[in-house]
């Protein structure tokens, strides 16, 4: 299976301190209503380090549920610095019938490249899933290195995409020199997807399609048929409120953004330690989300 396209990094939504089961719902059939390609559960804006392995499991299983009839598909989040935690939480997420699973650089730890190579072969080889490398050193403190990430392509059939957050054009042409075009790259920041789409990148997992689908859909098919100046249009419009998602820890903002957009659906709950906007931030998000010159919001 190849990931190309657009593909939202799920919020989880909590109310009173548990899962918000029917708001999860709602905000995945949004989502497949704007003709997403898929999403993915439980990643880091998924907040997956504070849900129980009962928590992770339950989203992923209720994210495979909603997307059975339609034609989204369902990666799951399963990357730990533990590589028996994340082989489990692969093996579970296969179970319970996603399409793929995203497995962030073990944090914390940091391990080097070649640890790096030998915690993603041994996953591979646990699954039959096909597999998202997620390199992210803002988070984690370690980058998957592009010689990591070309021996994992060349040795591990079911690693077949890398989802990049490093910031970095230059990195992603290079990758796209070295990796076979069935190897997908998709960006990890929304502020950086057309930069990226332009060097090579075939899709991005959104942040901001959370609030905004079938605009994020939009500007990556756009690019994709040739229409470069639409995909540059809404690039522009709704850059300010890429940026806005990240005026404080990625999902606060998000979560802020959809309980104004969304009041009666979506609370803007999140689990310590993350905790709740200062009043700064969210009168910076409400006046892009208010101005004209960001585009239409729902």
């Amino acid at each position: 299976m190849e990931f190309r396209g657009t593909y939202t990094a799920l919020i989880t939504p909590f109310r009173g301190g548990e899962l918000d089961v029917p708001a999860y719902r709602w905000l995945i059939e949004q989502q497949i209503a704007a003709g997403i390609d898929g999403v993915v559960s439980v990643g880091t804006t998924g907040e997956s380090p504070t849900l129980t392995t009962e928590e992770h499991t339950r989203v992923i299983q209720v994210a495979v549920e909603v997307v059975r009839n339609s034609t989204a598909s369902v990666v799951a989040g399963t990357g730990s610095n533990s590589t028996a935690e994340a082989i489990y939480l692969t093996q579970e997420a296969e179970k319970l019938g996603a399409h793929g699973a995203l497995l962030v650089a073990p944090y914390y730890n940091k391990p080097s490249q070649e640890g790096l190579y030998r915690h993603y072969k041994e996953i591979s080889i646990s699954t039959n899933l096909p597999l998202i490398l997620y390199s992210i050193p803002g988070r984690c403190g370690v980058e998957i290195g592009v010689k990591t990430v070309v021996r994992l392509a060349k040795e591990c059939p079911n690693i077949v995409a890398l989802k990049e957050s490093g910031g970095s054009a230059e990195r992603v042409s290079q990758l796209r020199e070295e990796l076979p075009d069935s190897f997908t790259i998709l960006s990890g920041d929304d502020s950086l997807t057309l930069p990226f789409l332009a060097v090579g990148a075939d899709g991005v997992v959104s942040v901001a399609s959370n609030v905004i689908p079938k605009q994020i859909h939009q500007m990556v098919h756009a690019w994709k048929v040739g229409q470069s100046r639409l995909a540059m249009q809404l690039h522009y419009r709704y850059h300010p409120f890429f940026k806005s998602l990240f005026v404080e820890t990625n999902p606060v903002p998000v979560k802020y953004a959809l309980s104004v957009v969304y009041s009666e659906r979506i609370s803007e709950e999140v689990r310590l330690p993350l905790c709740e906007l200062t009043e700064s931030s969210k009168e910076y998000i409400r006046s892009v989300l208010k101005s004209s010159s960001s585009g239409s919001f729902p």
